[in-house]
Parts: C-alpha cells; structure tokens; sequence
C-alpha cells in the first residue's frame, strides 16, 4: 500500500456524476483533483455500511468545504447507479465510478476479502488525502462508517 509522501498515477479514465442532479460524464481521475481532495472508497451504493459512510460525508461536507478539500467518493457502481444513489442520498460532491478499481491499483490498496466462504480481490475500504498533483498526504485506513466524516476532519486537522 502506498504511503503518506508517496505520488499516485492517476492518469486513468473514470464515468463521475458531480452532484445529485448532474449528468454521468468522462474524466481522467488525475482532472478532479482541483485542490486537496478527500477521496473515499467504499463497496457499493445502497448498502448498509457504505450508506452510513457517505451520510456522514453528505452531513460534514460542508464542514469539509470550509476547510478546503473536495470529496470525491468512489465505488465499483456505475455512473447511472451514482446518479440514482446521489439524488436518493442528496450527495452533492462527486460520485466516481471505478469498477476496474484502478484507483486502489495505483493506490497499492487491492485486498484480499471474504464472503459468504468465499474470497475476492477488492478495494480497501479508506480515505485518501490527496494534494492537488496526487502526492497522499494522509490515509484513514480503517473506515467507521458511522464516523467517517469525523475520521477524515481528525486527518485533516492533523496536517
């Protein structure tokens, strides 16, 4: 897994939706990094655990905003699934659609999971702190749901 200090690659392609009104679109990943971004990975839109985590960022994005970082939240989930979820949960931050999981390829962050006996490859659940040319400048590794707003403000606070 990459470290704090480290440059990701992020000149790769990914379908966003900007906002729960916006329309699915292209963009290369390394293009939305507009100033210190907050990149969140979850599993999948309208499940438990993930809800929770993007509830807690829809409730501090704002919060988040004062202190100049953009959210981009990300999942395996496609672009017309982010419009639905987005409008459901009113998101307004940036919702990427990375079913390649190219992101925790650059990031080092493919891990071995298990359900139900059986086990996948997938990305860690965590929150990226990112610079604006991709450089990491913290990681939450372990995602409370409930409180993963409050988790990513804490990394923020500490730089």
């Amino acid at each position: 897994m990459k470290r704090i200090g480290d440059l990701l690659d992020l000149d790769f392609e990914v379908k966003v939706v900007r906002g729960d009104e916006a329309e699915e679109e292209v963009a290369r990943f390394g293009d939305l990094l507009t100033g210190p971004t907050v990149v969140s990975v979850y599993m999948r839109n309208n499940t438990g655990s993930c809800d929770k985590q993007n509830e807690s960022l829809v409730e501090h994005a704002s919060v988040i905003a004062e202190r100049g970082w953009q959210v981009l939240a990300l999942s395996r989930d496609t672009g017309g699934s982010h419009q639905r979820y987005a409008a459901k949960k009113g998101i307004g931050y940036t919702l990427v659609s990375d079913p390649k999981d190219l992101f925790a390829q650059a990031a080092d962050a493919v891990v071995a999971k298990k359900m139900y006996g059986r086990t996948f490859h997938g990305p860690l659940r965590s929150a990226w702190l990112l610079a604006l040319d991709g450089t990491v400048r913290a990681i939450v590794e372990k995602v409370d749901a409930k409180q993963h707003a409050e988790q990513v403000l804490a990394a923020i606070d500490s730089l």
